[in-house]
């Protein structure tokens, strides 16, 4: 149980573990420590949410986007990263991130791959360990404590890109989503089928595409539904609305300070052990911005946008296919090694992202121009195309990731995070097979091809920014050891989307997921020894450490195995 211990001249609650944020990382530490006797306090800067409170549509801002300073506390983060300055050089990039208790779970595709090869061979840590062989048990846990299963329909859109992929002579690739849903009969709700009566009712997927503007229908496997709901049966605490805004040591443990999101109300929490899970720029600033003395110098190195360009095709005016029914996405297709395109969509009425939508143009030279003369060549068709009225109904959005090895490195300055130039080529600002894929995905629904409008001004858009906290072999390559735990600091951790060391290619939850679970299947219960080597020292496989009070029984789908 948590203890109160003076802090200054204030009293702070003291916990055993303090976890930063409730996403796939933060959800993953809250189950696995409680299970093995830790007392945990999760602080989650967004608000929480019942199904019925989420929002209707994309337009309903107040609970969609996050905004606490125009009292938004909605589940879409937009970010905008910018350049150090004009001489140091540095890319811009658009970022899209979730927010509220549950984390991106809430605002995410629900899509929940294996990365590609690439990933495990990185230069940044293939010294390591196998890492295919490393995370195979832990992607096996997260899809069963995710409830992952396989698309099961075929929908207009999956036509049209099983169309595109053939004529891009990658036919052959083409296959459904894994996603985390619970599938059953529409509507129908039914005792936990995933974790032996130990998780909540769950209802059939609707196929009603809103999934991206969180699912108010119950069928989405969201973190609520899965870890942080065990978690908190077993005793973790759930605080929302509070924001970290920095880490101190203590001469034991540390202090965690917090202010009440959206106001001034400061508090701070004790705990002896601290797990950053805030998301790659959240934890990234919070290191930053925090009292510690001995970090990395790899601190903010190694930022990926995992290479990706958000497209897409819309029909001009009315549709008479309806591209909004299905899951938020459905099926994909690689049209070469280090590609991965996915036909992705938003439920009806949520048209409000419709405003990020612009003509497509290639990369290079006077692009902003060019961008114009296509507009001016057909006014009208792009002034149709373009609008967002019944957008989500017209349009097909197209996903492209890259597995390619390109980075920005982000700095501290002023107090806010920057980007200067990384490791390898620049995060792509287009990608020409994507853009071929747009094009051709505009003639078979018979509508024009877009591209995000900051790729216009060559400002790439990511909804999956990773790193900057990686891992490494050492404090020289990495800021976190291969059990994810801080060089300088072993009583703090990262395992969220900022230790992930490459890019994936692929939607990164289902390996921020497995990473974590791999971390933390390391940590002794309350009491024992620790059988993981010093921080510091050189990588030694060991076994994982069985919880001595897991929440799942044994013979549940979702059961530690």
């Amino acid at each position: 149980m948590a203890q109160y211990l003076p802090a200054g001249n204030d009293e702070a609650m003291r916990y055993d573990v303090v976890v930063i944020g409730s996403g796939f990382g933060g959800s993953v530490a809250a189950l696995r420590l409680v299970e093995k006797g830790y007392s945990v306090l999760v602080l989650e800067a967004g608000r929480r949410f019942a199904d019925d409170e989420l929002p209707a549509t994309s337009w309903r801002l107040r609970r969609f986007l996050w905004a606490p300073w125009l009292r938004c506390f909605g589940i879409q983060r937009i970010d905008v990263l910018r350049p150090a300055s004009r001489r140091a050089g540095g890319d811009k990039v658009l970022v899209l991130s979730g927010a509220g208790v549950g984390g991106g779970s809430l605002v995410y595709a629900n899509t929940l791959y294996e990365p590609l090869p690439d990933f495990y061979t990185d230069p940044q840590w293939r010294g390591i360990a196998d890492w295919q062989a490393e995370l195979a048990p832990h992607y096996d846990q997260a899809k069963r404590m995710l409830g992952v299963a396989t698309y099961p329909l075929t929908t207009a859109a999956d036509r049209a890109m099983r169309a595109v992929a053939d004529r891009m002579g990658a036919g052959s690739t083409f296959h459904p989503t894994p996603v985390g849903i619970h599938f059953g009969r529409p509507g129908e709700t039914v005792d936990d089928p995933y974790f032996g009566g130990a998780g909540p009712p769950r209802t059939g997927c609707l196929h009603c595409g809103a999934c991206m503007t969180g699912c108010r229908h119950g069928a989405k496997n969201s973190l609520v539904k899965n870890y942080l709901w065990l978690a908190e049966r077993l005793g973790a605490e759930v605080r929302p609305l509070t924001t970290v805004v920095g880490v101190r040591p203590l001469a034991s443990g540390y202090a965690v300070d917090t202010v009440r999101t959206g106001g001034r109300r400061r508090s701070v929490v004790e705990a002896d052990q601290v797990v950053f899970a805030a998301g790659a720029l959240g934890t990234v600033r919070l290191l930053f911005a925090s009292s510690l003395n001995g970090l990395s110098a790899r601190l903010g190195a190694l930022v990926r946008t995992n290479s990706e360009s958000i497209l897409g095709a819309t029909v001009p005016g009315r549709s008479r296919v309806d591209y909004s029914e299905g899951a938020a996405i459905t099926s994909s297709f690689h049209p070469d090694a280090r590609t991965h395109i996915e036909p992705v969509r938003y439920g009806r009425g949520s048209n409000s992202m419709g405003l990020l939508q612009s003509a497509l143009v290639d990369g290079g030279p006077h692009r902003v121009r060019r961008l114009l003369a296509t507009l001016a060549r057909q006014p009208l068709t792009y002034l149709r195309a373009l609008s967002v009225r019944d957008w989500s109904r017209r349009t097909v959005i197209a996903l492209v990731m890259q597995s390619v090895d390109n980075s920005l490195t982000l700095a501290w300055r002023r107090g806010r995070l920057v980007s200067t130039p990384g490791h390898g080529a620049p995060n792509p600002t287009w990608v020409p097979a994507g853009n071929t894929a747009a094009r051709l995905l505009a003639e078979e629904i018979g509508g024009v091809a877009g591209g995000s409008l900051s790729e216009a001004f060559d400002i790439p858009i990511t909804a999956h920014i990773l790193g900057g906290a990686a891992i490494g072999a050492s404090p020289a390559s990495g800021v976190v050891d291969p059990y994810q735990r801080v060089y300088g600091h072993p009583g703090l951790h990262v395992v969220d989307g900022a230790a992930v060391p490459a890019n994936l290619g692929v939607n990164p939850s289902l390996t921020i997921t497995a990473l974590a679970e791999r971390a933390l299947s390391f940590w002794p219960n309350k009491g024992a020894a620790d059988p993981r080597p010093e921080v510091g020292a050189p990588y030694a496989p060991i076994d994982r450490v069985w919880p001595d009070r897991p929440a799942v029984p044994p013979s549940a789908p979702g059961a530690l195995k």
